[in-house]
């Protein structure tokens, strides 16, 4: 059995999931009410339960961090390791606080160091797109976009299967104003939104399949396929395109620098992918910086070139 379950501030007019799930959405609101300090504290313990206890993909991150660093010693990639761990748990209570802090908080511990970067696009009255990864806090870049830009941001994403978590992450990236658009309506969305100010935002460090296509080279030395979407769009709507690279400070704030790949004028080949080549390079030149603030345990490199 299944009702309609509603929430005055829902980001969406409504949203269906079985009712069973309530009490858990009660249960992460309360979580998220809690004072920074205590979810720190919990985020401790859920590193303590995947680093020593659960080892959560313990086999998938060692093996991404010694084949993306094959110069460092086994202890080196399992102090590595640990860091991600204690990272991604406190990543895990900052996306879940979302559900909770007040904009200017949000401003405050993000620090978006030259938004002149898309803000004078946006004064030519241009859409942009914007290309990140799963760095630093990755749920942080669009909501925190929506507060320092003073155009439109849109997030490409691919909705969750399970409804009620389909749910609450559309209610926590979208609480500070952005919007969120399917993968499957990318295009659609970018007709409609040619000629405004607008960020459209890509998570750009997925895994592409042979079905799509993907430019493929070296990437953490590894040979790596990406998608080719940021140049394609880029081509087809003249629009510039701006990495945007996040990095944790210290617990709980961050720093987004933007950095102009293509500025929507010139023209673009059309047997190479240059966008998608400088995304690359930049991001690889991140995550050398900053090895534990990458997510490593997703399989990037489970795909092989034909």
């Amino acid at each position: 059995m299944s009702r309609t379950v509603t929430d005055a501030n829902a980001p969406l007019a409504s949203r269906s999931y079985p009712w069973y799930y309530e009490p858990l959405r009660w249960v992460l609101l309360g979580v998220a009410h809690l004072p920074w300090p205590v979810l720190y504290a919990k985020a401790e313990v859920i590193y303590l339960l995947l680093a020593y206890v659960v080892r959560y993909r313990w086999k998938v991150v060692r093996t991404n961090l010694q084949k993306s660093f094959p110069e460092k010693s086994s202890a080196e990639i399992e102090r590595i390791g640990k860091a991600f761990y204690r990272h991604f748990s406190q990543v895990m209570v900052e996306t879940l606080k979302l559900a909770v802090m007040p904009d200017a908080e949000l401003k405050q511990r993000v620090n978006v160091r030259n938004p002149e970067v898309f803000e004078r696009h946006f004064r030519a009255g241009r859409m942009a797109l914007g290309l990140s990864s799963h760095a630093g806090n990755w749920e942080w870049v669009l909501t925190s976009g929506a507060v320092w830009l003073s155009a439109e941001v849109s997030g490409i994403y691919k909705p969750l299967n399970n409804p009620f978590f389909e749910y609450f992450m559309t209610y926590l990236r979208t609480r500070t104003g952005a919007s969120l658009v399917p993968m499957r309506d990318t295009l659609r969305h970018m007709v409609q939104s040619r000629g405004q100010k607008r960020v459209v935002s890509l998570l750009s460090d997925q895994a592409a399949g042979p079905e799509d296509r993907p430019y493929w080279t070296t990437f953490m030395n590894q040979d790596s396929g990406f998608y080719t979407s940021a140049d394609r769009l880029a081509a087809k709507f003249k629009c510039p395109v701006v990495y945007v690279s996040i990095r944790r400070l210290r617990r709980g704030y961050y720093e987004m620098v933007l950095t102009e790949l293509y500025d929507g004028d010139s023209p673009l080949p059309t047997d190479s992918f240059p966008i998608t080549d400088a995304f690359v390079r930049h991001l690889e030149q991140d995550i050398r910086k900053s090895p534990e603030q990458y997510l490593w345990t997703h399989r990037r490199w489970k795909h092989k070139r034909a």
